[in-house]
């Protein structure tokens, strides 16, 4: 079984992070999202991995490399254009081969992974198998409707008008029946072939096609709320290990991860949290569900709820939340200009001015 992992998307809804940044390499707890994709495929026993990038291949390559740091052996699939997700199926198709495959979007975030699903498929082996969940708005992915036994018989992307309420994760499995299928369908309304089309068409032709709705964590952080959401949910489960430097007078509370390199002091720090190596953090505050890169400098600050990029400055800053914060920014108070009321009154006028 092979895995096809993409990560060719622009990510416009993390702009302007993403003009200079693969969306798939933001990192949440300090690690990049794409990097909790490739360590849930490899605890799923699947190491021969290709990855389909785009505009931002150099990137991407710099930084998962030949993936043996994950266990892993990946081939790099251009794809020249983001054209749908069964597009990157049709360039991936030599990779591939006749071989069992799961498709895993690199900016999704599965809480729990993904083993137990691979290991369903490969004992079922139907032709392919999708994971559902519920969602508030439907309206915004793509839809499944399943019968009363639970069979899916139509799929929908992104529909004015949903008939459920049954949202596509990220993660698909298929056999090579999937190939046909892709060859077989037109591009939709906005120019891209995608796979519930190809996913349906297999339904069509009595292929044959199971769902798993999953009731945990899943988040696809193709947005700031998303980003910082997950953010929150990886943090939750980290644990306490100050290895910088803290003095006498700073304040850790809670499960506060500090890694070596960094110097806190004058400060108080309230978990779950990350500070990265290098940086310094000086008479301020850090809240919870706060992750700051390497080589940050926070100075008389306070900041909860964020993401900090390495070689950034938050400098003087009273207060800083649910923010995203790219590389090398400089956060600083705007200039106190002095304040002045002109004023034309009238007689017997009354004006009280705070």
């Amino acid at each position: 079984m092979k895995a096809l992992v993409l990560a060719g998307g622009s990510g416009t809804r993390l702009r302007p992070i993403t003009h200079t940044s693969a969306k798939q390499l933001v990192p949440v707890a300090n690690k990049p999202v794409l990097f909790y994709g490739l360590e849930a495929i490899a605890r799923a026993g699947v190491t021969d991995v290709g990855i389909v990038v785009g505009e931002t291949a150099a990137e991407i390559e710099a930084a998962v490399g030949d993936g043996s740091a994950f266990g892993l052996s990946v081939t790099y699939i251009p794809q020249p254009a983001p054209l749908g997700l069964a597009h990157a199926v049709l360039v991936a198709r030599d990779f591939l081969g006749d071989d069992d495959f799961v498709m895993y979007l690199g900016d999704n975030f599965v809480v729990g992974g993904i083993t137990g699903l691979v290991e369903q498929f490969r004992a079922d082996r139907p032709a392919a198998q999708i994971l559902l969940t519920k969602v508030s708005d439907p309206r915004a992915f793509g839809v499944a409707e399943l019968d009363a036994g639970g069979r899916v018989i139509a799929l929908e992307e992104k529909p004015e008008y949903p008939k459920s309420d049954l949202a596509l994760v990220g993660v698909y499995l298929f056999t090579a029946a999937v190939h046909e299928a892709v060859r077989n369908i037109r591009p939709s309304a906005r120019g891209e072939l995608e796979i519930t089309h190809a996913i349906q068409w297999l339904i069509d032709h009595r292929h044959d096609v199971r769902s798993t709705t999953i009731s945990g964590y899943w988040k696809d952080t193709g947005s700031v709320t998303d980003m910082l959401e997950v953010n929150r949910s990886v943090l939750e489960s980290a644990e306490r290990a100050v290895e910088g430097t803290v003095d006498a007078a700073s304040e850790i509370i809670g499960r506060v991860r500090i890694d070596p390199g960094a110097t806190v002091t004058g400060s108080r720090i309230v978990g779950p949290a990350v500070v990265g190596a290098g940086t310094v953090i000086r008479n301020s505050y850090v809240g919870p569900f706060t992750s700051i890169a390497g080589d940050v400098h926070v100075e008389d600050s306070e900041i909860e709820y964020s993401i900090v990029l390495g070689g950034s400055r938050v400098i003087g800053v009273r207060r800083v939340e649910a923010s995203l914060i790219g590389r090398n920014v400089e956060v600083t108070p705007a200039p106190r200009n002095p304040a002045a009321h002109r004023l034309v009154l009238g007689d017997h006028s009354k004006v009280q001015i705070a």
